[in-house]
């Protein structure tokens, strides 16, 4: 890799990383490994062993284009992490376990120590305590941005992005308490339901993700910490608050705090990546994407926008404009695919608290692991675990669950396929969220008169689930799920989960899928 310098002899390319974290190391190394004539310099404005969080969790599938650009990662986990194959749901007393989430977990500190040693033994240069502007990096050819979510360089560019606030409210702590593997804890307390995420970081801390609602938020006096002082300081109140509700879930153990404070967590979302005015940059990581943690792992994307960035660079020698509109085009649709997943995962801990009362634990479970996987996918990844789902509803219903008749008033349906009676009263879902509002009240009015049975169409996948989950839980009305994409398998999720009473399909597709096994 090389500039071209203005007398058109080529000159070693020099690229300055802002951000010391994962995915500013990482590319660190990535490019010297690539190619040592280039001169990396890697700048943070915290110290050396400063890190904010506990753990960072990977899947074992989504760790295949790290592992082939260098095998630090994957050698970190084997020695320093913590595997684990089931993912755990504590509910009501109940435990319920599902196999087949191979995953695995490190400390971050231990993760960014592993990172700093391999860009160090690649040749980077690395500096700490150091505060930077872009005017301060004149003579490099590239700038990359790794500085977070609250990206100075961001703001500095003029990048344009938006940012939608979730109404759950969370908070990182650890505990010495250890999880045997991801596990999903939750309980209605005095004031309200709050909700962990807790998984093993080390033979000694499990990371400690809690979530609640603003209401349980307010009532449990928990609003009370300045959010705005200095980074650092910790919500003592709430950790004592925490350790109290949930004593029996971790034994008496601790809770560990290390800048722990509550939040909203911010889905961002920016249409480009890289600038060309002035001067070359290109962001990676926080500083232009986020998606909920639920669902994927914010130092994962980093890591492979690095490794995407790294191999546009060598792909275009020379040519910085290819370079950094090659490094878009190949790390973009998985950011895209994680963060269309991750939308429906972050709006389940909205509304986790509806779940926690409505369901039966074995279908709070079910509706949790399939909120963005279907049945069929879900039982090639846990066999058990969905066998059982659907043995625990055809006890209660004595029959599978599209097979399974529904009494409404006078009239009993033989399934939950049914083609749609056009004197059944229908609601039209939004395009987005946005506009969920208006249709709330076109089904408490629905709710008020007296109607039973509400067909959800229009819209998209996400919002009409939102409104056929409103209908049916907080209404009583029966919910119609009417879904041009439907098939056998999506239909049979969305009633064995609880999100509709019944589907829509035309009198051949309602035959078809009745004949299915």
């Amino acid at each position: 890799m090389y500039s071209v310098a203005r007398d058109g002899q080529r000159d070693r390319m020099r690229v300055a990383v802002v951000g010391g974290g994962p995915g500013g190391l990482f590319l660190a190394a990535l490019l010297r490994k690539a190619d040592p004539s280039v001169e990396v310099t890697v700048v943070e404005r915290n110290r050396a062993d400063d890190t904010f969080g506990f753990g960072v969790v990977f899947s074992d599938r989504t760790l295949a284009a790290i592992d082939d650009a260098d095998p630090v990662l994957h050698d970190g986990l084997a020695e320093h992490g913590v595997h684990w194959d089931d993912i755990e749901v504590r509910l009501k007393g109940d435990v319920l376990r599902c196999g087949g989430n191979g995953m695995a977990a490190i400390s971050r500190k231990v993760l960014l120590g592993l990172l700093q040693d391999r860009a160090r033994e690649f040749g980077a240069e690395l500096r700490f305590s150091t505060e930077v502007r872009l005017g301060d990096l004149d003579g490099y050819d590239l700038v990359v941005a790794a500085d977070g979510t609250g990206s100075a360089i961001r703001t500095e560019v003029g990048l344009e992005s938006t940012v939608d606030t979730a109404t759950a409210k969370f908070i990182w702590f650890g505990t010495d308490y250890l999880f045997s593997g991801l596990t999903f804890v939750h309980e209605r307390g005095p004031h309200g339901v709050f909700a962990v995420h807790g998984y093993p970081i080390s033979d000694s801390v499990s990371t400690f993700i809690v979530e609640t609602d603003e209401e349980s938020w307010r009532a449990a006096g928990l609003d009370e910490f300045d959010v705005t002082r200095p980074p650092g300081a910790s919500d003592e109140k709430t950790k004592a608050y925490l350790e109290e509700l949930f004593a029996e879930q971790i034994d008496g153990h601790k809770l560990l705090t290390n800048n722990s404070r509550w939040g909203n967590f911010r889905t961002r979302r920016s249409p480009r990546w890289t600038a060309t005015v002035a001067r070359p940059v290109a962001f990676l990581g926080d500083a232009v994407h986020t998606a909920h943690f639920s669902v994927g792992s914010g130092t994962k994307m980093a890591m492979e926008d690095a490794v995407a960035l790294s191999a546009a660079l060598v792909a275009h020698p020379g040519d910085m404009p290819a370079a950094l509109e090659a490094y878009e085009a190949a790390a973009r649709p998985s950011v895209e695919k994680i963060q269309g997943s991750a939308r429906p995962s972050l709006a389940w801990w909205e509304h986790f608290g509806r779940y926690h009362d409505v369901f039966d634990p074995w279908q709070f479970a079910y509706h949790f692991l399939s909120r963005s996987i279907t049945d069929a996918r879900l039982a090639r990844r846990a066999p058990d675990f969905v066998a059982s789902s659907h043995e625990k509803w055809v006890a209660a219903h004595g029959a599978e669950p599209l097979e399974t008749p529904l009494t409404i008033g006078a009239t009993t349906l033989p399934g939950r396929v049914v083609v749609p009676d056009p004197e059944w009263p229908a609601v039209e879902a939004p395009a987005d969220e946005a506009g969920l509002s208006p249709v709330f009240a076109q089904l408490a009015d629905l709710a008020a008169a007296g109607t039973a049975v509400v067909a959800v169409q229009g819209g998209t996948s996400f919002t009409r689930t939102l409104l056929c989950e409103e209908a049916r839980m907080r209404h009583g009305l029966v919910a119609l799920l009417v879904d041009p994409d439907l098939d056998r398998d999506k239909a049979v999720t969305a009633v064995l989960s609880g999100r509709a009473d019944l589907v829509g399909a035309d009198g051949s597709t309602a035959a078809s899928w009745s004949a299915s096994p």
